[in-house]
């Protein structure tokens, strides 16, 4: 608590024990040091009060000294505490690179392995952000790199794998700040050099070993043994993304393994090599696969085979795409094998293909018939082949099969082949739902979500609904309302109630009351104070997720059955609940809370006008420029914002009234990213290094301005000077959509009040105005004929107020593009 700051005296301690004789001292004082640079490593960097310098000042020097010690403990935890102060990079470290790279160079033939296992860490850091400074060196680290991928010590050859993800992640890698002078033909040209030596290397590694436990596992994994808690990872509910913001991309491997080793770090750095060489790779793997695949004795080698024809799918795909074909036969004989290893790789390389096998069935780029009559035929092949290996009698094979299942749905629903073929999908996939462990079960879950996305509503047939309704309920009554096995159910169910609608009807109100009484219990067990460990929860604790995984749930429910349930929400449980939730200390509770006040919102405001005014003083204390700049609480703020648009424009401007000048003087600075940035005063990450994030909040704030701007022009119009140019340059950007015209005509009377506003800004108030792609355009969104003629009249008044003398010189400063537009559409 405090940091260093609140302990200088430590800081003193250790420093002088760091220039002990005494060994012990030494290696005690390295020991809490290490433990700082772990997990406060930014804080070395500080002015400390008490001391005479920056504690990193002091400690780096001898740090870089015991780089040299004889006692190999000293050595491994000086360089296990630079390495760790690299990301942070203090300045006593920058000044001092040169030596640190100098001594770690040195010290990469040491005998001891702990040490040659950080110099292989220390370089892989260093060229993830400071490429440059391995420039001089990179022909001989890299070579060492090889010899140490090979090292008979497996931590030392992990670690040293990892450096080949490393260089290509930073070669594609549009942030680095040395991406120019990495990616130029002396880095890709030496790298080059060494491929024929790599790739045979990672191919050998990629072999699972004799001794492997994982192997003995697999073997004997059958599916009608339960499986065991120490197998189940914790099960977290992974929140929606906040409204209008990009669904983050799942980052779990697509491997069935969990652990990671040698041989999924050396697949990695196949992967990421096709990236960068792409088809120049193939004369130097293809011929080592083909002899692997064909070897009759070895299935690991076989199996290692399979697994990199599967790591260079994308990367080298122009290359491997004329033999798609046979590729798909190979694998879907290979899906078969004996060997369950075998048949699990298998599943997932075919998998990996997915994309490619979808467009085919589309017809390709072109939409040939020919094309798209053999594709269909191939995809109906995978198909039927990984739906029988989703009833194998091994569990990996079954969960490798489920996942690929599901990665084929996804890119076949993108192609819009996936309605055609729901029958056997859904009919296998109950059948697995049937029989799976816990485990599996929940991969199961996934499948069916992703399919209910991907149909959309071809899934709302009666045969479908009832073969998969129903046991998806059965399956939540036997479930506990503390067993956190409902989170990937429920996940499973928000995925289906969205595609279901009258398919839905009949279920929607035990599953609204099933999470309302999910919610009230978890707030019961928080008001009484009980808690439970994170990620393991038991009856009677309260756990947080539970409440945001019902709230998920509810969202959709009031969007897509709101009719049925509407005498539900009318009942007011579910708006005192919402006052509660609102309010909550934790970020994520808020995030879904605003969530269901927004969609509530919509359609069925009067179930909240017995509280308007409380939610309006939630979302502006949830819009204070100190809680936005913290990143923890942006997805709140985020839907927060949302939310009171929603709100606004169904109230009336007198419930709004009171509320307008502090929502706006919330609202008009997150226009604006730096000066919300410039508020977080804390060393967490701030708005401004999250652009999905800022591109959501933005579009909100933009819309909500407007909106309140629609309902009261009269308290915002006299501020709109203020932010004209940040709001319209805002506007431009926004979908045309029911949300921009709500601004827009908010724009529109805001205006007539100040029209000052406008004519200050008139460039940016045009370019906004143009861009409307639904101005008479068809397959747009096309704006009202009210919004329309409110534009047109109010640039019509500009260019009258203008006059014919100055009006020349001002149009000229706009855009040529937007006055052609604007021209030929109001005639100006």
């Amino acid at each position: 608590q405090g940091g260093i700051q609140a302990w200088p005296e430590m800081c003193i301690a250790i420093g002088q024990c760091l220039y002990s004789e005494d060994f012990n001292h030494m290696e005690g004082a390295l020991d809490a040091l290490y433990e700082i640079c772990e997990d406060i490593p930014a804080h070395l960097d500080f002015e400390v009060v008490g001391l005479a310098e920056r504690p990193a000042n002091a400690f780096v020097p001898r740090l870089l000294q015991l780089f040299t010690s004889p006692h190999p403990s000293l050595k491994r935890l000086s360089i296990a505490c630079v390495n760790q102060l690299l990301t942070t990079m203090p300045t006593a470290l920058y000044m001092n690179m040169d030596r640190y790279l100098q001594e770690l160079f040195s010290l990469r033939n040491d005998e001891n392995k702990a040490v040659r296992k950080l110099v292989c860490g220390g370089f892989v850091i260093v060229l993830g952000i400071m490429p440059d400074r391995l420039h001089g060196k990179l022909r001989e680290i890299i070579q060492h790199m090889l010899q140490s991928t090979q090292d008979s010590d497996p931590e030392v050859a992990l670690e040293s794998c990892e450096f080949w993800s490393a260089f290509c992640d930073s070669l594609l890698s549009e942030e680095s700040e040395y991406t120019k002078e990495f990616a130029s033909q002396s880095f890709f040209e030496i790298m080059r050099e060494f491929l024929p030596q790599l790739i045979p290397i990672l191919l050998t590694n990629m072999n699972y070993a004799d001794d492997d436990e994982d192997v003995i596992a697999a073997e004997a994994d059958e599916s009608e043994r339960p499986d065991r808690e120490e197998d189940l990872k914790p099960i977290f509910h992974k929140s929606q993304a906040a409204h209008g913001a990009e669904a983050e991309e799942d980052e779990d491997d697509e491997d069935v393994e969990n652990v990671w080793n040698l041989r999924k770090c050396s697949a990695a750095g196949i992967d990421t090599l096709s990236s960068v060489y792409r088809e120049e790779l193939l004369p130097m793997i293809m011929p080592v696969v083909q002899a692997r695949l064909q070897d009759p004795t070895d299935w690991k080698v076989r199996e290692s085979a399979i697994l990199c024809v599967g790591a260079i799918a994308e990367g080298c795909f122009r290359g491997l795409s004329p033999y798609l074909p046979q590729l798909v036969q190979m694998l879907s004989a290979l899906v078969d094998d004996p060997r369950p290893l075998v048949r699990s790789i298998a599943c997932w390389t075919l998998s990996r293909f997915s994309r490619w096998i979808c467009d085919a069935a589309r017809g390709g780029e072109g939409n040939d018939p020919t094309i798209a009559a053999q594709g269909s035929a191939q995809l109906d092949h995978v198909l039927t082949v990984l739906l029988r290996r989703l009833l194998d009698g091994n569990k990996r094979v079954q969960e490798a099969a489920c996942s690929a299942i599901a990665t084929l749905e996804e890119e076949a629903g993108r192609a819009g082949q996936l309605a055609a073929r729901i029958e056997p999908v859904l009919q296998h996939l109950m059948m697995a739902f049937q029989r799976y462990q816990r485990k599996n079960l929940r991969i199961v879950y996934d499948a069916l979500g992703t399919l209910a996305d991907g149909v959309g509503d071809s899934l709302n047939q009666p045969q479908y609904v009832q073969a998969l309704v129903p046991p998806l309920l059965m399956k939540w009554q036997q479930l506990g309302d503390s067993d956190r096995d409902l989170f990937p159910l429920l996940a499973c169910l928000n995925s289906i109630a969205s595609s279901l609608t009258t398919g839905m009807k009949e279920y929607s109100e035990p599953v609204f009351q099933r999470c309302i009484a999910l919610v009230q219990q978890q707030l019961h067990h928080k008001a009484h104070g009980v808690g439970g460990t994170m990620g393991q929860t038991t009856a009677g604790e309260y756990d947080k997720e539970f409440i945001v995984c019902a709230l998920d749930l509810l969202c959709v429910l009031v969007r897509y059955q709101g009719p049925t349930i509407e005498h539900l929400l009318a009942a007011g449980t579910i708006r005192e609940m919402l006052l509660v939730l609102c309010a909550d200390d934790a970020a994520d509770i808020r995030q879904s809370a605003f969530e269901l006040l927004g969609d509530m919102a919509k359609t069925y405001a009067a179930h909240l006008s017995a509280s308007t005014r409380e939610f309006f003083q939630l979302a502006i204390q949830n819009l204070s420029t100190q809680v936005v700049a913290s990143r923890v609480n942006l997805n709140a703020c985020n839907n927060a914002c949302w939310a009171i648009g929603e709100l606004a424009v169904k109230v009336s401007a007198d419930d709004m009234r009171e509320h307008v000048t502090p929502l706006v003087t919330a609202i008009v600075p997150m226009l604006s990213v730096r000066e919300i940035a410039a508020a977080s005063q804390s060393c967490e990450p701030s708005l401004s290094q999250d652009p999905r994030m800022n591109k959501s909040l933005l579009e909100n704030s933009t819309i909500t301005i407007g909106r309140i701007g629609l309902m009261c022009p009269e308290q915002v119009a006299p501020s709109l000077d203020h932010f004209m140019n940040d709001w319209c340059r805002a506007l431009r950007n926004i979908r045309d959509e029911i949300e921009k015209e709500h601004a827009f005509l908010g724009l529109c009377r805001m205006l007539h009040v100040n029209p000052n506003a406008g004519l200050n800004s008139f460039a940016i108030l045009c370019m906004a105005v143009a861009s409307w792609y639904g101005m008479g355009t068809t397959g747009w969104y096309e704006m009202s004929a009210e919004l329309k003629s409110e534009l047109g009249k109010i640039l019509r008044a500009y260019k009258d107020y203008i006059g014919q003398e100055k009006w020349p010189g001002v149009w000229n400063q706009v855009d040529e593009p937007v006055r052609n537009k604007l021209a030929s559409i109001y005639g100006l």
